[in-house]
């Protein structure tokens, strides 16, 4: 038979329990998502908070932000190439109670439609946009990822393709290219240069018919460049135009 010390003893112990089982300590960055019977109540938190055993329970819930890293996913580009692309997912939770009700693993549930929405944005594009217009594509993705998860009470801050991955033949092909694209580039520099100069010298031909003096001085000045040359004898023309000035009494 209990005895009465002994049994007020008992009481006290399991009051005790009840009280610190009752007792729950939040930190800054969490959230209690409080239900009364199995109906949503309120979201508790941070700090010391009182949840009555068996009547209502609780669920913890991380506010700080997410790194989710998205697993290489096969892309076939708009151009027919297939790549393998993985992403970094950046989100956290704002409303700790759509997060609990509305998807049963918000963070699984998460995870598969950032792979699901990737493959489908990416594929839309040629694989030139995927190499040069990520930081587009990062935009384009996380809008489409905001906008599904707001009903999860879930905020896409950020999403960063991590690479592009390529096979090797597809790698040479592309340096192929560039090799190609640059030989173009440098034909063309070539040619505006040719051009450039073409135009120079019908204008310096054109101001030379003009003036016949500085006809004149331009062909003695070549006269003196081939002279200063280690050659042997060279016979020169000397057109009659350029000494008929001095012979010309006045």
């Amino acid at each position: 038979m209990i005895t009465a010390p002994y049994l007020g003893f008992v009481i006290a112990a399991f009051i005790l329990g009840v009280l610190m089982s009752a007792i729950k300590i939040l930190r800054e960055y969490e959230r209690g998502v409080i239900f009364l019977l199995g109906r949503f109540w309120k979201v508790k938190g941070p700090g010391l908070i009182i949840v009555i055993p068996v009547v209502q329970q609780m669920v913890r819930v991380d506010l700080r932000t997410v790194v989710m890293d998205v697993p290489a996913q096969d892309v076939i580009s708009r151009d027919n190439v297939s790549v393998k692309v993985n992403a970094v997912l950046y989100f956290r939770v704002v409303a700790p109670e759509k997060a609990i009700i509305q998807v049963e693993n918000f963070y699984m549930a998460t995870s598969q439609l950032a792979q699901t929405t990737l493959r489908s944005v990416l594929g839309q594009h040629e694989l030139d946009d995927m190499l040069a217009e990520r930081e587009r594509l990062n935009l384009d993705i996380q809008a489409i990822l905001d906008k599904q998860t707001d009903a999860w009470g879930i905020k896409v801050s950020n999403v960063e393709i991590k690479h592009v991955d390529l096979d090797e033949k597809m790698v040479r092909a592309i340096a192929k290219q560039a090799e190609a694209e640059r030989e173009r580039r440098a034909k063309i520099i070539h040619a505006e240069g040719e051009m450039q100069a073409a135009q120079k010298l019908v204008e310096a031909a054109r101001t030379l018919s003009q003036q016949k003096q500085a006809l004149q001085l331009r062909y003695m000045q070549t006269l003196v460049e081939i002279a200063g040359e280690k050659s042997s004898t060279i016979v020169f023309p000397l057109p009659m135009d350029l000494i008929e000035p001095f012979l010309k009494k006045e």
